[in-house]
């Protein structure tokens, strides 16, 4: 299992960080392994909304299925599954003077043979997690 955490401070408010971060399609404007990211589904998000995700890893394009699979007033978890991985992106917002503060949280647990590159994956992750930070940075506040 490989795990990232990041915490960091926005200048929107929790309401508006947590509505963005819980639709996943949004994921290809800050998450710099997603190339594309569709819904699903239709209607309002809610639990249970999910996304057909095509993320580049390591060079290699991967399709996840991802879901909806928590949505509080400040907590978003999002759960993407293949056959090689879960991957889960676990965002908890908490109020920080005009803004957000962000801790940002990414496990993948790889399955199979992937258990293998669990070393190359975690400084993947790590490299990923620096450039995720930046990229919800830039885009929550753009706003």
């Amino acid at each position: 299992m490989v795990n990232v955490s990041r915490t960091f401070v926005v200048d929107r408010p929790v309401d508006v960080v947590v509505a963005y971060v819980a639709d996943f399609g949004n994921a290809e404007q800050w998450d710099p392994g997603t190339q594309s990211s569709t819904r699903q589904d239709s209607g309002p998000v809610q639990v249970g909304s999910s996304w057909a995700n095509v993320s580049k890893i390591l060079g290699r394009e991967t399709d996840l299925t991802y879901r909806l699979e928590r949505l509080e007033a400040n907590r978003v978890t999002l759960v993407g599954r293949n056959d090689t991985a879960t991957s889960t992106d676990d965002i908890t917002v908490r109020p920080s003077g005009s803004g957000s503060e962000i801790t940002y949280e990414s496990t993948v647990d790889l399955h199979g043979l992937a258990k293998l590159g669990t070393p190359v994956m975690k400084m993947e992750m790590e490299r990923l997690g620096r450039a995720t930070e930046k990229q919800l940075i830039e885009a929550i506040n753009a706003l």
